[in-house]
């Protein structure tokens, strides 16, 4: 990967790369890894999945109350990671982080089925949960409230992550590895090669 091969832009760059996922037949190539940090400084990472990217940023939906969800509020700064292994390519994204919104949350929360909707419903996300049949009951619940259009949950919603930086990497068997780092300098964006 050269300086000649890369897009003029990070979304056009991602659009191919994702595109290449896609037409590779890997499971979830939308999958990302969540990098967030509290507001003590302390590391948690998981999977999400991508719903949506512009030139804002990457959307992902989830409980505000989830642990995510919380570190976020307190530090809304985060990194992404798509690993494509059978590629040997990964997109690394680093930025501050808002909410979507609520209109968007709504759009996208209309899109998902009815089982998911009520699930956002009935899971308090990353609290204790005594035991599965408490879950269960939570959702017979929410699915007696709701018997016909499910709303979208007030404490339910996006995060966008607003890149400073996106990483693009293609492995190499010499382990010379190609890093091609779009960088927000200012209001311009700047591309620089990084060792390997």
């Amino acid at each position: 990967m050269t300086e000649d091969d890369i897009a003029a832009d990070w979304p056009t760059q991602f659009g191919r790369w994702l595109a290449d996922a896609i037409d590779a037949g890997l499971p979830e190539p939308n999958a990302m890894v969540l990098a967030t940090a509290d507001a003590a400084g302390r590391p948690s990472a998981r999977s999400v999945l991508l719903k949506g990217y512009d030139v804002r940023g990457f959307v992902f939906f989830t409980n505000y109350g989830s642990r995510k969800g919380t570190e976020l509020s307190a530090n809304p700064y985060a990194s992404l990671v798509f690993p494509w292994y059978p590629l040997h390519r990964q997109v690394i994204v680093c930025g501050p982080v808002e909410r979507t919104s609520r209109a968007e949350t709504e759009d996208y929360f209309a899109t998902r089925p009815r089982g998911a909707q009520l699930g956002a419903w009935a899971s308090r996300q990353s609290q204790p949960l005594a035991s599965r049949a408490d879950l269960e009951s939570a959702w017979a619940r929410a699915e007696e409230r709701f018997p016909d259009a499910v709303p979208a949950p007030p404490h339910w919603g996006g995060f966008r992550v607003a890149p400073t930086s996106v990483e693009f990497w293609q492995g190499r068997i010499s382990r010379l590895h190609d890093r091609l780092r779009f960088r927000l300098a200012g209001d311009a964006w700047t591309v620089e090669r990084l060792n390997p």
